[in-house]
């Protein structure tokens, strides 16, 4: 784990960051992100409660001496306070903040349920910013075949290959970028090490077994720095994010299909709606498909779908169209 000998941090910090990364499963990024909530947050404390001079960057308070008798001092009132510095100062949205308490709420809740160190838990009344309900962004079927018809250029091989993955498959970035080339096997199937390192499998239908196939064709093999690695990128080492990032916006680009906000993960949301679509999914398939750990994820794609519904049926020419019946006038009790 990156922060497993981390000096600048205080010890009650770093032993949180170790519990929920052994004992909970967490994966690395999950706690780099706890991690840098929690920083952020102490670190605004030291400074809304005079504890370092005004004229201190907030990056640059040192957090290393906080210890319990500090923490049994933090209110409910002050980590408002600071999520309302989160909104106000740093510009971040209501999905930034409601990280940010999920991530004070599970540190706070260790220092009290599992560590004891607190009688209560000033954080368990904490609530989440109320979020923006958004459908996900995805292609269509035609504008994905658009995306790879475009896909050229030096590495062209390995650059159709990912895209076609992310398309059919509906992996995430960092499961594409872990994929060791030993983790396809011989019935046709891909091992997928996902979120919270739980392992599913995924079945590759012939779009991609010809895909990795004209890519292992022309993968380099020498001077290769990660052998085991299926992507590589031009230094002979596994693929970065960015870079798979950078390739996926260029081919958008170049398809026409820039400036609508879509990525990688939208690729992702693509192959979960064409699937569903078109492939007569049922959901708690997709579920398993898509490693989601909730259904309620999933539903997402299906609500989708149930929307295209409506809308094409009100857009039917017939939809105006009603029968023109002479009025009934209406009935009228009379009493006898």
């Amino acid at each position: 784990m990156k922060y497993a000998n981390s000096t600048e941090l205080p010890f009650l910090l770093l032993e949180f960051l170790n519990h929920i990364y052994v004992v909970k499963n967490k994966s690395s990024l999950t706690v780099e992100e706890y991690c840098l909530d929690n920083k952020l947050f102490l670190k605004f404390l030291k400074l809304h409660k005079g504890l370092v001079p005004s004229s201190v960057k907030i990056e640059d308070v040192d957090i290393k001496d906080i210890d319990i008798e500090f923490l049994k001092n933090v209110t409910l009132l002050d980590a408002y306070t600071f999520l309302s510095y989160c909104k106000d100062v740093r510009n971040n949205d209501s999905a930034a903040r409601a990280r940010k308490v999920a991530s004070i709420r599970a540190f706070f809740k260790y220092l009290t349920l599992q560590r004891k160190l607190l009688d209560e838990n000033p954080m368990e009344e904490l609530e989440t910013p109320k979020l923006k309900k958004s459908k996900p962004k995805y292609l269509t079927l035609d504008e994905a075949k658009k995306l790879l018809s475009v896909v050229d250029g030096k590495y062209k091989e390995r650059d159709y290959c990912i895209i076609t993955l992310f398309l059919n498959c509906g992996l995430r970035l960092s499961e594409l970028v872990s994929i060791n080339y030993k983790d396809i096997r011989d019935n046709n199937t891909l091992y997928i090490t996902g979120k919270g390192n739980k392992e599913r499998t995924v079945y590759l239908n012939e779009a991609c077994l010809t895909a990795i196939k004209n890519y292992m064709a022309v993968r380099p093999v020498d001077q290769v720095k990660d052998k085991d690695a299926l992507f590589l990128s031009g230094r002979l080492q596994r693929i970065s994010p960015k870079t798979v990032q950078k390739l996926v916006y260029d081919n958008l680009e170049k398809a026409g299909l820039g400036g609508r906000g879509l990525s990688c993960h939208k690729l992702r949301h693509t192959a979960a709606t064409l699937m569903y679509q078109y492939g007569d999914v049922d959901v708690l398939v997709l579920k398993e498909i898509l490693g989601h750990e909730n259904l309620g994820t999933t539903e997402i794609y299906t609500h989708i779908v149930d929307e295209q519904l409506r809308k094409a049926s009100e857009l039917n020419p017939l939809a105006d169209v009603k029968q023109d019946l002479p009025k009934i006038p209406p009935k009228v009790n009379r009493e006898d």
